[in-house]
């Protein structure tokens, strides 16, 4: 009775983890943080609107942001800059100069980034790169967009007109797995224009959206594979580990002898992000990891990652990798990829984050793959090749956990093979005592 109840209460745990909200050991801090600053409160007030990606390693990707709310009373937009809405609304009940109509008169509007290339008198700072946002670890700078809106009509608190305007309500960042909180009133943004001289505006709004893999989907988008020099079994993906093949949860998948129609699907790509069409395989992700422990050294050891985009139309633009291994602050070099150690816990340094280098190796083409090796110097005092120890323990691809092999099916050391912590004093007398024994036979 006593082991059900821990099973039981294990069971609840997980499914307690898997739902908690957006708690990430790996980025506990991270978030994107909207910020509305009223440069001026008026009959027309002037909103400066900043998004800032504070996650260490989730990125926003094409087709970008969608920031919507709901507006508390009858507002209207009567201009953008730096961005636009998807749709104008019904303005027949809105007074205005025919010459120049309202940009939007909708209850809900959903504001999106203009694209690169836009003319710069409809910019403003850190516009205009059609919504894609970087990590903060691999850009700080395009971790930020903006746009300023011109609003009329703005609800005021208690309906004085002199009160301050009434918060929306709503918002949503519209990117998937994403949830944002109310708005609420903080200090108000104050900004440096010269070596002495501080401003601030008016009035300044936050609001806070956090990512959630288990509200994104139930199932993961990429998975991890293992193979090491000293067993010749490779552990692929796990079967089914983003979905059954031609199951209603997994993504459309093509044959290798249906190229007519992969090719059909890359011509008609119309900019829109198509929904992924994979080559169908067991594991039926977009994305697989591989690590394979390809060397051992006398004080090194090494690895090879590689990274294969099994999407036939789709490429992954300003990728990323994030890896769980206790050697990783003893990473010494590495090929072809940029890296950042990702440090939350004191001095704990278990995480790597990996990215391709700019016009090299920063896209991952469709049906494509990437990969790099590193060297790892080996601490004496835990180093050891038996028991699975030289596998990740957690591996993310674009923000996202990727499902691994079960550690029951790890290559495994030969049976006669010794654990590789044999000191070196035990190497030399090893070393030593054969040497011994030759000299015995050669002067017999």
């Amino acid at each position: 009775m006593a082991m059900e109840r821990l099973v039981l209460f294990i069971f609840v745990c997980y499914l307690s983890s898997r739902s908690a909200d957006a708690y990430d050991p790996v980025d506990p801090l991270g978030n994107i943080t909207i910020i509305w600053d009223f440069v001026d409160i008026d009959t027309t007030s002037t909103v400066m609107v900043t998004i800032h990606n504070y996650q260490l390693y989730r990125h926003i990707e094409h087709p970008g942001w969608r920031l919507g709310w709901t507006w508390a009373g009858h507002e209207i937009i009567g201009d953008v800059t730096g961005a636009e809405t998807t749709e104008q609304g019904n303005c027949s009940g809105v007074h205005f100069d025919p010459s120049k109509p309202p940009h939007c008169c909708d209850k809900r509007p959903v504001m999106v980034d203009l694209q690169p290339g836009t003319p710069p008198i409809k910019q403003v700072a850190n516009c205009c790169r059609g919504g894609v946002l970087s990590s903060l670890t691999q850009n700080n700078i395009t971790a930020t967009a903006a746009f300023q809106m011109y609003v009329n009509n703005f609800e005021r608190e208690g309906g004085d007109p002199n009160g301050a305007p009434v918060k929306p309500t709503n918002f949503s960042i519209g990117v998937p797995g994403y949830t944002c909180s109310n708005a609420t009133q903080v200090p108000a943004t104050r900004s440096m224009v010269d070596k002495l001289r501080h401003v601030q505006v008016q009035l300044t709004w936050q609001i806070t959206c956090s990512y959630s893999q288990f509200r994104e989907g139930p199932s993961p988008s990429c998975c991890v594979s293992l193979s090491s020099f000293y067993n010749s079994t490779i552990v692929g993906c796990p079967q089914c580990s983003c979905g059954c093949p031609r199951s209603p949860s997994a993504p459309q998948c093509l044959s290798d002898d249906e190229q007519s129609k992969i090719q059909a699907l890359r011509d008609g790509d119309d900019g829109d992000p198509p929904a992924p069409v994979i080559r169908c395989t067991e594991h039926m992700c977009p994305v697989r990891v591989h690590w394979h422990v390809k060397q051992n050294y006398r004080e090194y050891w090494r690895v090879k990652a590689s990274i294969t985009n099994y999407d036939v139309i789709s490429n992954y633009s300003d990728w990323n990798l994030v890896v769980r291994h206790p050697n990783l602050g003893n990473l010494t070099q590495l090929f072809s990829f940029n890296y950042q150690p990702l440090i939350q816990y004191g001095a704990i340094n278990d995480t790597a984050m990996f990215w391709g280098i700019v016009n090299y190796n920063d896209m991952l083409l469709q049906d494509g793959n990437v990969q790099t090796e590193m060297i790892l110097k080996k601490d004496p005092s835990e180093f050891t090749f038996s028991g699975g120890w030289a596998f990740p323990r957690r591996v993310y691809f674009n923000g996202h956990e990727c499902a691994m092999p079960s550690p029951d099916q790890y290559p495994s050391l030969p049976n006669a093979a010794s654990d590789v912590r044999a000191s070196a004093v035990q190497r030399w007398l090893i070393t030593g005592s054969c040497l011994l024994l030759l000299s015995m036979f050669r002067v017999v």
